[in-house]
């Protein structure tokens, strides 16, 4: 089998992905009957909030009102729900004030009224809401050396909650005693629903010496104020089996795996074997890229563990130990490794994407690699391995002209990686 272009295949592939795990496609099927008395208050925050408010609206049968919070040019238009933008991944004044006001809103609720609260990737930092006695500088500080550490989404999300006053089951018991209902867009390995967006209505299972721990783990200095807020135990969140939360309920309405099902079935279509090698992958960056480059080469050579053509897929969040001056999110640094290790083996072709549309917090959706990259780096006097020690994917790709710039997609499942071999 043979595909007339495999940029256009990759790229497709990613757009498929994009559309299964749209808010337009997934939300519908989850929203609850409006209350027969009570009032209908919708509330949320993430990279897709805007756009799954903005579906509540079209399907929603009855009154309602409430505000969301996204990422800057994230936002969609609604009539009935206000749409805030804020900063993100360092949280900024505008997520604090729209956390606030989220607050505000779920006040003085009865048990008639029903939350829609909507979650998705980013919401962290956009529901920026500090503990008392902490300040917005403090926590922009500690969130910077957390995204620069390499640490893992569940355990930046630990500290998160347990320096925030919404995060972490607590704007969940600030609604009560309404009912309340959390849809949820996972950005997570493992579909956690209390780690996405730090689960701002969800029980934590976490605790305050875990979050002391993950800050010593990756030696961040934090002010001894906060440690002391740590340590005294009045950082503490709301756990599994309060009974606070019997009346709440959530639903993950899209995932990775549903992207990576969506983009296999799209390349099965058109004549070319897909696998699915994982949902969930974590690690750095780099170290994944070199391990699907081993794979692909051992696909290409050997016919092992899959027969060429056939496209492999994967997602998940990795991580980026930040130690260069370069620019360029995790796809990006995944994709210059990938590039290091294949130096223009013929016959591979690889694509990665965040499915926000947005690489860290660069302009661009992640990459492509070609065969042929190799070469043409060259000619530019651009050196892969060099390149890769200082961080900059982003600069190596942009000298290709291989950048892939989508603009903000409006949904967020993380990660997404295809590569073709032929």
């Amino acid at each position: 089998m043979s595909i007339a272009s495999p940029r256009q295949f990759l790229h497709s592939l990613y757009q498929t992905a994009v559309a299964a795990v749209s808010a337009e496609k997934c939300l519908p099927a989850f929203l609850p009957p409006a209350p027969v008395k009570g009032r209908t208050i919708v509330i949320g925050a993430g990279k897709a909030a805007a756009a799954m408010a903005r579906t509540v609206e079209q399907h929603w049968q009855g009154a309602l009102s409430g505000l969301v919070v996204t990422r800057y040019g994230h936002g969609a238009a609604c009539q009935h729900i206000e749409v805030v933008e804020a900063a993100h991944p360092v949280p900024d004044a505008a997520g604090q004030y729209a956390a606030r006001r989220i607050l505000e809103l779920v006040q003085g609720l009865s048990a008639d009224d029903l939350v829609l609260c909507l979650i998705s990737g980013g919401g962290s930092a956009l529901l920026a809401l500090p503990a008392e006695g902490i300040t917005l500088g403090q926590k922009q500080a500690i969130n910077k050396a957390l995204l620069k550490s390499g640490a893992a989404i569940h355990e930046m999300n630990c500290v998160r909650k347990h320096l925030s006053a919404i995060k972490g089951g607590r704007l969940g018991l600030a609604c009560a005693p309404a009912r309340v209902v959390t849809l949820l867009i996972s950005d997570v390995p493992g579909d956690d629903p209390a780690v996405i967006a730090s689960g701002p209505t969800l029980p934590d299972d976490t605790s305050c010496a875990q979050a002391i721990a993950i800050l010593q783990k990756y030696a961040i200095d934090v002010p001894a104020t906060i440690m002391a807020h740590l340590q005294s135990g009045l950082a503490e969140t709301p756990k599994p089996g309060d009974p606070r939360f019997a009346r709440h309920q959530h639903h993950i309405i899209a995932s990775a795996q549903q992207a990576l099902d969506a983009a296999a079935q799209a390349a099965q279509a058109a004549g070319i074997p897909a696998y699915v090698l994982s949902d969930g992958i974590e690690g750095e960056a780099r170290d994944i890229g070199l391990m699907h480059a081993a794979l692909a080469r051992q696909i290409a050579d050997k016919a092992q563990p899959f027969c060429k053509p056939c496209v492999v897929l994967s997602g998940g969040e990795t991580t980026v130990t930040v130690k260069g001056q370069g620019r360029g999110g995790r796809n990006a640094e995944f994709l210059l490794s990938l590039a290091a290790a294949l130096n223009g083996q013929p016959g591979i072709y690889a694509l990665a994407c965040d499915t926000d549309g947005i690489d860290g917090s660069e302009d661009n959706a992640g990459a492509i690699y070609t065969p042929d990259s190799a070469q043409q780096a060259l000619n530019l006097g651009l050196r892969a391995k060099l390149m890769l020690e200082n961080n900059d994917g982003y600069g190596y790709f942009s000298a290709l002209g291989d950048l892939i710039v989508s603009g903000p997609t409006r949904t967020n499942v993380n990660d997404f990686r295809a590569i073709l071999i032929l």
